[in-house]
């Protein structure tokens, strides 16, 4: 048996503009919208990653026990300058580490987001290893 995590699940309060947050600014496609589970759910995908939303309001401010999901890109500087474009606040500039980058924002509903790129061939051991798999997914 293999296991791995599927998606995210999130609530949305307001669930078209959140479903439209996601598809114009970082290219999500949905992939289901309908009842699940006695509620509505839609079901984007993200590159290889999956999202659902739960069209209720968050239960507290947003964050709960998640701290922030990540989001792996191949241009963080062409990513940041569109999502800045569509006027998007960071909190920073990306910082950059030789061997990875980042830059932190917010989606809807209070969701923190790390957007990422990191370079598998300047990374050494486990951690190249682990990033090096992510095209083939």
């Amino acid at each position: 048996m293999t296991e791995h995590i599927h998606h995210t699940h999130l609530f949305a309060e307001d669930i078209e503009a959140t479903i439209s947050w996601w598809r114009n600014m970082l290219g999500a496609e949905v992939a289901f919208d309908g009842d699940f589970g006695g509620a509505r759910n839609v079901f984007i995908r993200l590159g290889s990653g999956r999202i659902h939303l739960y069209e209720q309001s968050p239960r507290d401010d947003g964050k709960g026990a998640v701290h922030h999901i990540g989001i792996r890109t191949d241009d963080l500087e062409a990513l940041e300058a569109r999502l800045r474009a569509n006027g998007v606040a960071f909190r920073s500039n990306i910082r950059d580490f030789g061997a990875w980058k980042y830059i932190m924002c917010p989606a809807p509903d209070g969701v923190l987001l790390e957007l990422f790129q990191a370079d598998p061939d300047k990374l050494d051991g486990d951690a190249a290893k682990y990033f090096s798999d992510w095209l083939n997914d």
